[in-house]
């Protein structure tokens, strides 16, 4: 019995002597720790008062100049949708003046498209690599651009990368199919038929109930007839 209560006031003592060596290093260190906690707490008041008084009404006045922007794309009015119309601004005023706001980077997106259709196939690219995406749609069919844009530009293994990379990005029944097909046509501009009748097969096992598998038989017979030439 005697042990045990000894066993307990080692372990008490053990426990005061730990309070009292983080008691002393607090009154040691007093100052300093009070600074670095008082600068994280202005820190995190600044970044919570920096979202909703600044970044938030940005947000909002980004989006209402957006929607002409859009609009503009819609109608196929390709350089009012970039450029603006005097009134409301377009997709490259959009992403200097608001450049850390959510729809300034989606500006990105539709610019990159808008210099594909214009047939600028560098500044497509160029904004398009700058657009950040998480949306399994989106993400995917700017990738896929990026491959337009460099079959644009005869670098058709720069396209059938992005192509790949495209498909495997977020896979599913819209846009992996639709990109594949897209690496299967490159493929075949270069003579990689091995790899296009792949890509082809790939489209009829795993996404059979795509659009582009409705025809994918007629490219796998063509490149088995190529293969045999």
């Amino acid at each position: 019995m005697a042990k045990n209560t000894d066993k307990t006031e080692e372990r008490i003592g053990s426990v005061e002597e730990a309070f009292s060596k983080t008691e002393q290093f607090f009154e040691k260190n007093q100052k300093i720790i009070l600074i670095i906690v008082g600068a994280i707490i202005v820190i995190v008041l600044g970044f919570f008062g920096f979202k909703r008084f600044y970044l938030a009404p940005k947000e909002k006045e980004a989006q209402g100049q957006m929607f002409m922007a859009e609009k503009y794309f819609e109608m196929d009015s390709i350089n009012k949708a970039l450029n603006g119309d005097g009134n409301y601004l377009g997709f490259l005023a959009i992403i200097d003046d608001y450049g850390i706001t959510k729809s300034a980077n989606l500006a990105k997106y539709y610019a990159g498209i808008c210099y594909l259709k214009k047939g600028d196939f560098e500044k497509a690219i160029q904004f398009l690599k700058s657009f950040k995406c998480k949306d399994e749609v989106v993400k995917p069919m700017a990738t896929g651009a990026i491959g337009d844009s460099y079959m644009e530009l005869r670098q058709v293994d720069k396209a059938i990368e992005y192509y790949l990379k495209g498909a495997n990005e977020n896979k599913n029944d819209f846009t992996t199919p639709y990109l594949l097909l897209k690496a299967g046509w490159a493929y075949e501009e270069v003579q990689k038929f091995d790899k296009a009748l792949e890509v082809y097969q790939q489209i009829k096992n795993d996404y059979p109930r795509s659009f582009e598998s409705r025809d994918i038989d007629k490219y796998i017979a063509h490149i088995k007839g190529m293969q045999k030439k």
